[in-house]
């Protein structure tokens, strides 16, 4: 199999998405379009899946007015993309067990991503993220 490279000369793109269930499909097309832009498509089934969980997870999980607006982040990385989404809630994610109802979402986001996690905001609040790659094996 071929390997794709990409540059990382591609700047990031930051949206900011209303909380509504709508975000999340328009979201995912504006991830597609990136990623076709920056030529890591082999990447994009699985990458909409992560971001949709994460939105979602965003919208669903935290409090704040319903005015306020949860941010993603995509930044270029070598051979792949970081998918930041921001709120200002402070609970942290937590996978589900396979016993527990719900909360598989960050199981998804494990299996599909090379690395995920949860960084503070300088700001209130969480960036929860996930990073990844095209190559053999991936996607």
């Amino acid at each position: 199999m071929e390997q794709i490279t990409v540059t990382t000369n591609r700047r990031a793109v930051v949206r900011s998405w209303p909380q509504h269930a709508s975000s999340v499909r328009v979201a995912r097309d504006e991830l597609r379009k990136v990623l076709a832009d920056w030529g890591l498509g082999t990447i994009e089934d699985a990458a909409t899946l992560v971001l949709s969980e994460l939105l979602t997870n965003a919208m669903v999980h935290t409090q704040m007015p319903r005015d306020w607006k949860i941010v993603t982040q995509f930044a270029p990385r070598v051979n792949g993309v970081r998918i930041a989404v921001d709120d200002v809630g402070s609970a942290r994610p937590k996978a589900s067990d396979a016993d527990e109802e719900g909360g598989f979402g960050l199981l998804l986001v494990n299996q599909y991503s090379d690395d995920w996690g949860v960084t503070d905001r300088n700001r209130a609040g969480k960036s929860v993220w996930a990073v990844l790659t095209a190559g053999e094996g991936r996607a």
